[in-house]
């Protein structure tokens, strides 16, 4: 189950680091959509653009760096009882390493301890993550930028929003069904920043990007709908002038 002992709450050097990086990758988020995308911009479609490429550069820096320590931070001599990568004496993952980006893993890993090692299911959510979500975002942030108000930004929107809550799900339902063992829930550090504030912005926002979707797409085959009716009575008028 979670951890339910009050655990130590150490705020240090990376804490702060790691918090103010995220801030400030939402800070250049929000500066390139004021230099890139037009003053006229919908105030919906700046939204859609800013939290886009907020998402794009997480999973290519933070989540990239997760992967990184995984695949290339061992440990010699000890067990790997995953037998990741066919080493089962070498043990993988950011608690093995010693640079910032393994520090940075070490940290969040004292809220969540599987990302701290080399969990199966959470490298190949990020896998995904990394390889396919983060390109689609950045492809859905040029389209923003170049004016594309198609059909094609809102099937984007609609497919990365539930790749989003897919793998929100994924990366938790295991440990809700074996007791949370690897959640430490019992400072309000760990468990509502790191666990539910930095988790919840990929549940709350791609379902409002999924409504403001659903709006699009039933407005678009409505305006369909009304030129097909439309048409088929003028055929209809035509044809009964030709009898």
């Amino acid at each position: 189950m979670a951890v339910d002992a009050p655990s130590t709450l150490v705020i240090d050097t990376t804490t702060v680091v790691s918090l103010f990086c995220t801030f400030l990758i939402l800070v250049a988020a929000y500066g390139a959509a004021r230099r890139v995308l037009p003053a006229d911009t919908a105030p919906k479609l700046r939204v859609l653009f800013v939290w886009h490429l907020f998402d794009a550069l997480i999973h290519s820096t933070y989540e990239a760096s997760y992967l990184y320590n995984c695949f290339f931070t061992y440990a010699d001599g000890l067990p790997n009882p995953t037998n990741f990568l066919n080493h089962p004496n070498r043990a993988y993952g950011a608690a093995y390493g010693s640079s910032p980006t393994a520090k940075l893993w070490q940290e969040y890993g004292k809220a969540d301890k599987r990302w701290m090692y080399a969990d199966l299911s959470t490298i190949s959510l990020e896998l995904l993550t990394v390889f396919g979500a983060g390109p689609l975002a950045a492809w859905i942030c040029w389209l923003i930028a170049k004016g594309d108000r198609t059909g094609k930004l809102w099937f984007l929107c609609v497919v990365l929003a539930t790749a989003e809550l897919y793998g929100g799900f994924m990366t938790f339902c295991p440990e809700w069904l074996s007791g949370s063992q690897n959640l430490d829930t019992s400072n309000f550090m760990y468990l509502w920043v790191y666990l539910f504030f930095f988790n919840m912005l990929w549940v709350f926002i791609p379902f409002w990007i999924l409504y403001e979707a659903h709006g699009q797409i039933s407005r678009a085959f409505k305006s369909s709908s009304g030129y097909y009716s439309n048409n088929t009575n003028r055929q209809g008028a035509a044809a009964k002038k030709a009898l």
